[in-house]
């Protein structure tokens, strides 16, 4: 392939012509927004509270300013959730304006997806064309973790959409001479805000970042320099600030920070949630160990190709790597400030620094992490393909084009071909189609069609060239977006899903598990069943106990759902409530957030997320009991998580005085202890 001296300068006189008005590129631009935003908001409310971790802690947000600052589990404040709280305010404050309520709390995340689409178009759009744009963010768009992530209230929304605000801020400061500093401030800000939505996961996007100002920026080098430290020191700010608050409090002044094991943040950040996660030595973790495949699979760089990652976002990145290439060939030896060199280094710097970290991390990864790719991916594939398509009648340009047509289908046939009885006509749809579209690619320059017809031939091209792209990400968004998704690990797609090379399903739709995904109840895997044995999670689709999508309850995370809590239960909580600090007591996070969201009233949840974490210690909960701050104590049954913490430790201990000290109660179907009464009172 020959080069230019800036392809991405070749290319825009034509993307700017008459042909394609300002008009018009503003009605596309639209048109794409308006499409994805109806897609992330159709039937939203079929997710009810999605991970009843978060809505409990966005209900608390939204009647106490504290528990909204801190990001509270409960309106009391006892414990936090086990990540900083950006998205959580944003959630909270809606709460509070609109209600809390399904649609109050997710409206903002699927706006944040549509923001997101939104902020990869413009960035695309200003360095090639208009329809290098919309497929950049259709890509993003039809992803099948952004359309399950954007519909969820998880903390990946919110950094997402700081992270392509990012992207698109570093993008003007390399167009800017003047300004340049002010747009890399502004990046700097943005990160640190994603890291007070999810810590340390908003830095994996910096090497990419400042390397693309590093290398391309217009200022000369001692300022490009200066800017990259103002923007260091920006993050510093915008990243500090709530850490330092929490940090310099007395611990009576705020509450636990959930997740930690000596009620510290910056432990929080370091350990489970930072430097763990590479290692697999994780404080507080959920399951798993150094290395432990049943968390994520074996490393390696085919680890998102496969197992349940590779249906979540795997359907374009041989695309997207190849992408990577050909921007990197396109630019050559340009001059420094090469517009196509630096998106390179910029968007697949992303998506290199991302896809590596998550091939080898040794920690807890789930599915849905692999949302922090699709940006990247939309971004670079829309690059290249605006260079090889104005280029096709070169032959390694056009080579290059139906080369990636037959990849990509292929893939998407294999990923396809997992679920067998899924749509089986899709498969072979969209390998056909890919053969057509490469073929069609190959043959149109050696005809030597008229103009017009040879811009219709190049429209026909086109439309089948991406659909055996999009067929297959947008087929399984679509499902997803009809289905039902709650609990702490969802995944999107058909129920059931194994993925390639067979890892079994993670509770399924429903996300909830008993133990490790594919492992019995003797730790054997499972493969390609889509069932967790040895726990009562499940893969399947059907309701589990509580109601709840996708299966029920399972082991540590326990919890039933909210339709799972009988409204004998929220009448004894409600009443119970006037005079104490907290209604009700219960093991982990997840047994007490539908027990907090039916009954709108404070529930402490000892030992946290997973009921690991050392709050309250046995004697802080007997003088809280003492002091008539805690009425009940939730016990076994069908809420509550069960009697003691997962690895036992002080939610054990306090299990274990409640049954020795208080008569238990049977609510429903829910064992209740009152603590008002007894020998422990």
């Amino acid at each position: 392939m020959t080069t230019v001296s800036d392809p991405v300068q070749a290319t825009r006189p034509r993307a700017i012509t008459t042909q394609y008005t300002l008009g018009r590129d503003r009605i596309l631009y639209g048109g794409l927004l308006a499409l994805t935003a109806i897609a992330y908001l159709w039937g939203l409310s079929k997710n009810g509270y999605a991970n009843e971790y978060y809505a409990a802690a966005v209900q608390a947000g939204s009647t106490s300013w504290k528990a909204w600052f801190f990001g509270s589990f409960d309106s009391a404040s006892f414990i936090t959730v086990d990540k900083t709280p950006a998205s959580l305010w944003v959630m909270g404050l809606s709460g509070r304006i609109f209600g809390f309520n399904s649609w109050s709390m997710l409206v903002p995340e699927a706006l944040m997806g549509v923001a997101s689409v939104g902020f990869v178009y413009v960035s695309v759009r200003r360095w090639f064309s208009t329809n290098a744009g919309l497929l950049a963010g259709a890509v993003l768009a039809v992803t099948p973790v952004a359309v399950l992530m954007f519909r969820f209230n998880n903390p990946d929304a919110l950094l997402m959409l700081l992270l392509c605000a990012g992207a698109w801020a570093v993008t003007r400061a390399i167009d800017s001479v003047k300004h340049s500093a002010r747009w890399m401030i502004l990046a700097g800000a943005l990160v640190g805000f994603g890291f007070l939505t999810k810590m340390l996961q908003a830095f994996l996007v910096l090497p990419a970042f400042g390397i693309a100002y590093l290398v391309a920026g217009k200022p000369a080098l001692g300022k490009r320099i200066v800017h990259l430290v103002l923007a260091t020191v920006s993050l510093i700010v915008s990243a500090g600030w709530w850490v330092a608050i929490v940090e310099l409090l007395p611990a009576s002044a705020r509450p636990y920070i959930g997740g930690s094991s000596n009620n510290s943040i910056l432990e929080l950040t370091l350990g489970y949630n930072g430097l763990g996660r590479l290692s697999g030595n994780e404080t507080g973790s959920v399951g798993g160990g150094v290395g432990n495949p049943g968390w994520g699979g074996a490393t390696g760089l085919q680890r998102l190709f496969g197992g349940e990652f590779g249906s979540q976002i795997s359907w374009l990145m041989p695309a997207a790597l190849l992408s990577i290439v050909v921007l990197a060939v396109a630019a050559g030896k340009a001059p420094r400030t090469n517009k196509t060199r630096a998106f390179a280094l910029l968007w697949g710097g992303w998506l290199v620094v991302t896809w590596l970290v998550f091939s080898y991390m040794q920690g807890i990864i789930h599915p849905y992490y692999m949302i922090a790719l699709a940006p990247a991916f939309g971004a670079v594939i829309g690059g290249a393909m605006s260079i090889l398509w104005r280029r096709r009648a070169e032959w390694l340009p056009r080579a290059t084009l139906a080369g990636g047509a037959l990849l990509t289908a292929g893939w998407s046939f294999a990923l396809l071909n997992a679920t067998p009885t899924w749509q089986p006509w899709l498969r072979w749809t969209v390998l056909i189609t890919g053969i057509l579209a490469a073929g069609l690619v190959m043959a149109l320059p050696e005809l030597k069609l008229r103009r017009g017809a040879a811009r219709r031939g190049g429209l026909i091209a086109a439309t089948v060239l991406a659909f055996s792209a999009l067929a297959g990400p947008t087929a399984y968004s679509i499902d997803t977006i009809g289905t039902a998704h709650a609990g702490a690990i969802p995944t999107a797609g058909p129920g059931g899903m194994g993925g390639m090379g067979g890892m079994g399903g993670m509770g399924g739709r429903g996300g909830r598990m008993g133990m490790p995904p594919g492992q019995t109840g003797t730790g054997t895997t499972q493969p390609g069943t889509g069932t967790t044995q040895g726990g009562t999670g499940t893969g399947a689709t059907q309701g589990g106990p509580g109601g709840m999508p996708g299966g029920g309850a399972g082991g540590f995370l326990g919890g039933g759902g909210t339709s799972g809590v009988s409204s004998e239960l929220v009448t004894l909580l409600q009443q119970g409530a006037k005079g104490y600090t907290w209604a009700a007591a219960a093991v982990t996070a997840n047994g007490a957030a539908p027990l907090q969201i039916a009954s709108g009233e404070p529930i402490m949840a000892i030992g946290g997320f997973n009921g690991t974490d050392p709050a309250p210690s046995l004697a802080e909960f007997k003088e809280l009991v003492a002091q008539g701050k805690i009425h009940y104590f939730v016990g076994g049954g069908r809420m509550g998580g069960g009697f003691g913490g997962r690895d036992g430790g002080t939610s054990s201990e306090i299990s274990t005085w409640v049954s020795e000290n208080f008569t238990s109660q049977t609510v429903g179907s829910t064992t209740i202890y009152d603590l008002s009464t007894g020998k422990g009172a």
